[in-house]
């Protein structure tokens, strides 16, 4: 027989609110609604297994399936859901929460069977390559176990066993059971209008990037030429001729943890992706002015004027070097370690550019960026005669709506140094926080402790206050790794280079104010 006339359609699906779907796709014990039985240790596998919609190849694969079992209840299987990016993952997830979907069938080949007496076959040997969610499976008994259905299982109908894919048909239900249905779907659709995370408002489950992330540490230890196809088409970057390859999500937002706890400037400020070299943004020198006139009295022009705000990623770049007996033998947590190294470097050049770069070669820092008016203490080396009244007047010299979204930016040495100043009627300026968790504020407002900001000393801006809005983060590419088994092999040892491109600058020098030491 050729491949495509021994192909078999068999079975049914489940899933849960991570994404992750688990499901009997075939029970042992009892034959299917056509009298077929496939035994006990006759299940082989593809090498990748394609989680479909009721068997529909041509609109691709909604999830993958990533492990099999066969126990006393029959073919046990577990997968996932393409939740981000795959629309019709998503609509799947859905179904299976509403229980509109309940089940689960396979698509198999197989090697030739024997008749059963009673009717049907009994098949010793098959490959099964692909497994769909659907409404009606072929074996009444293979369901999705973890979304519970609001529907009865519908009755298995004798059908006649055909090489292709069984036809499905959609349950009949009561009004009770109708009604249920669309209450449930009415609490999801509200659920789909709030706003969505990088995440998609989903927790992270155990098996999510599995795959890819057990790819990335092939390729960290053995090279791209342990890892499939496939896996490698997962792992490049597309636009790198060079061949990099980008970490898989898990290993990336570790990074981005630790580059928040380093440079706290990224928590507040406006930061944009970018897909070019560059992104101009216009900005606005002079507006227009209204002015009174009478009825049929001459009307005056305003001018309006621009200029061009060029926002540029630079690169930052750091390489570690690793033992290849390590990494060959998984002697400690590779993973770990790189994060906890990578995410050290790039966090301390990160927060230090974002708070003092030059804008050469590097992101232009708040203090360093022109336009930004300046309070001066008129002590040398220290922070004036009354600090106090000098902190209050930079507070009041912005505009209401900037402070009431400024925060003020220091190190925890001038933070130090702030706690005993009082207004003129005795009152600390400066409150502790009542609630665990909440920053320390400034007169009425959060202070952001940025380790990169200057002590007190002479000619220092120790003390900045402002909307961090006004300051523009462009990425233009995250974390990427590229192995180098070559450089250092005379010294058994494989370099790992880690690189990211970045930016910074002042989009808005009108939202901020800083405090001058004198000379």
């Amino acid at each position: 027989m050729s491949d495509t006339e021994n192909l078999e359609i068999k079975a049914e699906i489940s899933i849960d609110d991570a994404g992750t779907v688990t499901g009997l796709a075939w029970p042992f014990g009892a034959p299917d609604s056509v009298g077929d039985v496939i035994e006990k240790g006759a299940f082989g596998y593809a090498n990748t297994m394609p989680m479909l919609m009721e068997h529909e190849q041509g609109k691709g694969a909604i999830g993958v399936w990533e492990s099999f079992a066969e126990t006393d209840k029959g073919l046990e299987v577990k997968g996932r859901l393409f939740l981000e990016g795959v629309s019709p993952a998503r609509d799947a997830h859905r179904a299976l929460k509403l229980g509109t979907i309940t089940g689960l069938s396979i698509g198999f080949r197989h090697n030739g069977f024997e008749e059963r007496p009673e009717g049907g076959r009994v098949f010793k040997s098959i490959t099964v390559n692909e497994i769909s969610l659907c409404r009606r499976p072929v074996h009444p008994g293979a369901r999705v176990t973890v979304v519970k259905s609001l529907i009865e299982e519908p009755k298995m109908h004798t059908e006649e066993m055909k090489n292709e894919p069984e036809t499905k048909s959609d349950p009949v239900i009561s009004v009770e059971e109708f009604k249920a249905v669309k209450a449930r779907l009415d609490a999801v659709e509200a659920k789909s209008n709030r706003l969505r995370g990088a995440n998609n408002n989903q927790p992270a489950g155990d098996n999510e990037n599995g795959e890819i992330k057990k790819a990335f540490e092939g390729f960290l230890r053995h090279g791209v030429e342990r890892i499939s196809p496939e896996l490698q088409k997962a792992l490049t970057v597309s636009v790198d001729a060079n061949g990099g390859y980008l970490a898989p999500e898990a290993f990336g937002d570790e990074i981005l943890k630790k580059i928040v706890e380093f440079s706290p400037i990224r928590q507040y400020a406006k930061v944009t992706t970018i897909s070019a070299s560059e992104v101009k943004y216009p900005r606005k020198l002079t507006g227009s002015a209204a002015t009174w006139v009478s009825e049929i009295g001459a009307r005056t022009e305003s001018g309006m004027t621009f200029e061009q705000a060029t926002f540029t990623p630079y690169e930052m770049s750091t390489f570690v070097p690793v033992s290849r007996q390590l990494l060959e033998d998984n002697a400690y947590g590779l993973e770990a370690e790189l994060v906890a190294d990578f995410g050290e470097s790039f966090a301390k050049a990160e927060g230090a550019a974002f708070t003092n770069g030059d804008g050469v070669g590097k992101p232009k820092g708040l203090l360093t960026a022109s336009g930004i008016t300046e309070v001066k203490t008129g002590n040398a080396a220290t922070l004036g005669t009354d600090p106090a009244a000098t902190i209050i007047g930079m507070f009041h010299s912005v505009p209401s709506v900037i402070a009431q979204n400024g925060v003020w930016i220091m190190n925890r040495k001038t933070l130090g140094a702030l706690r005993t100043l009082k207004d003129g009627t005795g009152r600390f300026i400066m409150l502790d926080p009542i609630t665990t968790g909440a920053p320390a504020t400034l007169l009425g407002r959060p202070i952001v402790e940025a380790i990169d900001m200057p002590d007190v000393a002479a000619n220092a801006f120790p003390i900045l206050f402002g909307d961090l809005s006004g300051y523009r983060i462009v990425d233009r590419i995250g974390l990427s790794i590229l192995r180098d088994p070559y450089t250092l092999s005379g010294t058994g040892q494989v370099k790992f280079t880690a690189y990211k491109r970045t930016g910074g600058d002042v989009s808005h020098a009108d939202r901020f104010i800083k405090l001058k030491v004198a000379a």
